[in-house]
């Protein structure tokens, strides 16, 4: 069994929110393939079951608030008997623009409370990480309240781009073929946003 995990706040406060784009793509991951949220019994936590490729598969939503994810993540470990290898996790990541994806295995926090909470409660942050962009506030901007506010339309429009993009990849990265499904999700947007594509290319970026 493994785990797929989004970090978000629970309520409809904080739905719409930078911070919940791991809990929106779960979403979207559920209702692509027919699946229901359900509150676990001995956890804060959503969870919804998925035979992904012959292999069960937990989808998680902690509900104790991005900064105590760990508690409901590192019980679920603990009670499955799922090693940190197994776990991959989904969140925001302000060093990101938005719209790009980007897929790593390990690594430190980067200030992240929700990714501080997990490698406090796993015990170690070995697992993989679908780290999605939300960018940084305009110069002096505070980072909290950018990270609790709406995107505006253009930045939303990324997202949903990016989350096409990913969807279909996931069964990909939970089988440790990460590099694969990477190469997919860039293509995918290289397609979506074409002009893109064109100005990096007249820049020399990859």
């Amino acid at each position: 069994m493994k785990l797929l995990v989004g970090l978000g706040n629970p309520g409809e406060r904080y739905r719409t929110t930078r911070h919940n784009v791991g809990f929106r793509i779960l979403d979207q991951l559920a209702t692509r393939h027919g699946l229901r949220f359900a509150a676990a019994h001995r956890v804060e936590a959503e969870v919804a079951e998925w035979r992904c490729e012959g292999e069960k598969m937990l989808l998680v939503k902690p509900m104790t608030f991005m900064n105590n994810s760990g508690e409901a993540v590192g019980a679920l470990a603990r009670y499955y008997h799922i090693d940190v290898d197994d776990i991959v996790v989904v969140y925001d990541d302000l060093d990101l623009p938005p719209g790009k994806v980007r897929i790593k295995h390990g690594g430190g926090h980067g200030g992240h409370n929700g990714l501080k909470s997990l490698n406090q409660h796993l015990g170690d942050s070995d697992y993989t990480r679908i780290k999605v962009g939300i960018g940084r506030p305009p110069r002096g901007g505070e980072v909290t309240p950018w990270v609790l506010g709406g995107a505006n339309d253009a930045d939303r429009e990324l997202e949903e781009a990016a989350t096409d993009c990913l969807l279909p990849e996931i069964p990909t990265i939970l089988s440790g073929h990460a590099p694969k499904a990477a190469n997919h999700i860039h293509l995918c947007m290289q397609k979506r946003f074409p002009e893109e594509k064109k100005e990096s290319d007249n820049k020399g970026e990859a």
